[in-house]
């Protein structure tokens, strides 16, 4: 695990302690669970987005039917 280094205010500190205490938890540990459910919102967020694209791609296929041109004819 890595460590970091915060600046915060020290009576935001004070009072955060005293809410960890009552929930019978830490500091530490308040802060890395809020960091652990931003990322697992971000992740959550990228998978939706990639299921509506694929879905709106499902949705504005369309069957071209069978190719009837080759390549060389393309260019005549």
């Amino acid at each position: 695990m890595t460590n970091i280094t915060l600046s915060v205010d020290e009576q935001i500190v004070k009072k955060v302690r005293k809410i960890a205490i009552d929930q019978n938890t830490t500091l530490t540990a308040m802060v890395r669970e809020y960091l652990q459910s931003i990322a697992a919102r971000d992740t959550a967020d990228r998978e939706r987005l990639i299921r509506k694209l694929e879905q709106d791609f499902e949705r504005r296929a369309r069957d071209m039917g069978p190719r009837t041109w080759t390549r060389d004819g393309l260019y005549d």
